[in-house]
C-alpha cells in the first residue's frame, strides 16, 4: 500500500497552507503529486510539505474540485478540512 494515493487526506506541513488538510487527486511523479480541498486550491505539491493521514476518501483520479468537495462532505470529514491543525515539527 503507497503512502501517497489517489484519494488519500494529508496535512500541508509547509507554506502559507500549513496545517490545513487537503486530498490527493491525482500523483505527477514520485515527488509531485496534485492536491485540491476545501480551503486549499487545486495545486502541484512536492510530497515532502506533505503528511499523510489514515482517513481515504473515494474519488476518481483527476477528480474535479466539485466532485473532491461532494466526497469529503459524503465522508463527513468537513470539520477537519475547515479547521486548521497545530503542527509540531
Amino acid at each position: 500500500m503507497p503512502v501517497f494515493e489517489i484519494g488519500r487526506v494529508v496535512v500541508k506541513t509547509l507554506g502559507r497552507e500549513a496545517g490545513l488538510s487537503c486530498v490527493i487527486v491525482d500523483i505527477i511523479d514520485r515527488s509531485f503529486v496534485l492536491i485540491d480541498g476545501l480551503k486549499i486550491r487545486r495545486r502541484r505539491v512536492n510530497v515532502r510539505h506533505l503528511a499523510p493521514t489514515p482517513e481515504k476518501i473515494d474519488i476518481k483520479k483527476g477528480a474535479k474540485s466539485q466532485d473532491v468537495r461532494k466526497a469529503i462532505e459524503k465522508a463527513n470529514l468537513t470539520e477537519k478540512f475547515e479547521n486548521r491543525i497545530k503542527l509540531d515539527l
